[in-house]
């Protein structure tokens, strides 16, 4: 598997936390939901720290070593985790990762072959 491929299937699982995270905070609140977020951010976070350098370059906005950085507090440091923590990443930082996440399927889509035989 290449890098990009690599990335591709990173980003695409990134796309599926996100949306995830989203429906299970519209919910409602209780243990579960929290439970099933939490564990998405977790592996949301874990995810992002396999990515290239060179997609991180690419979005120099995202703080790509807190993130990687806060799946080690998910793991380890759960008995510490703010619930204001928690809804500021749910509140800012996931649409700002949502959206870089997009542009990145965007650039990724392999890219539709041109009609050599259409005549212009």
């Amino acid at each position: 598997m290449t890098g990009e491929e690599r990335d591709r299937d990173l980003i695409d699982y990134l796309a599926e936390c996100i949306d995830r995270i989203e429906q299970y905070s519209g919910e409602g609140e209780g243990p579960m939901a929290e439970d099933a977020i939490l564990r998405r951010l977790e592996t949301l976070a874990d995810a992002t720290g396999r990515l290239s350098d060179a997609l991180k370059l690419r979005h120099p906005e995202i703080p790509w070593p807190r993130i990687v950085a806060f799946r080690n507090v998910l793991a380890h440091g759960y008995l510490s985790l703010r619930r204001s923590v928690l809804a500021g990443i749910l509140g800012r930082d996931l649409p700002r990762l949502r959206s870089a996440v997009q542009r990145e399927r965007e650039r990724l889509e392999p890219s539709e072959p041109e009609d050599v035989g259409a005549s212009s």
